[in-house]
């Protein structure tokens, strides 16, 4: 996991590559190559810290999905009536549409 140090380290780093860029090149690319250098360091490292999420069990952004969706395992519900797990709309045993997730 990256520090708040890290990402300020990278964002100093941008800053000083671009202002190095706009004293090289003339103004108009100067100015757009500092831009897209000052976008590109921060969207790197996110990338990096993603692909290191990966590797925990994660699927990417996020690092696990939404509530932990993630993980590989599908939702399932339990039926408020009969108390019955199933994936779905409906309970198959009782027919009642109320339920709660289960994860």
């Amino acid at each position: 996991m990256f520090t708040f140090k890290t990402y300020i380290i990278f964002l100093l780093a941008s800053l000083a590559v671009s202002i190095g860029l706009q004293m090289i090149l003339p103004f108009p690319f100067g100015l757009g190559a500092a831009l897209v250098i000052f976008i590109a360091f921060p969207l790197l490292l996110r990338r990096r810290y993603a692909s290191r999420m990966r590797g925990y069990g994660g699927t990417g952004f996020g690092g696990g999905g939404f509530l932990g969706l993630g993980q590989g395992g599908s939702l399932k519900f339990v039926c408020l009536v009969c108390s019955h797990r199933f994936k779905g709309g409906e309970c198959p045993r009782c027919g009642s549409k109320m339920k709660r997730a289960d994860f």
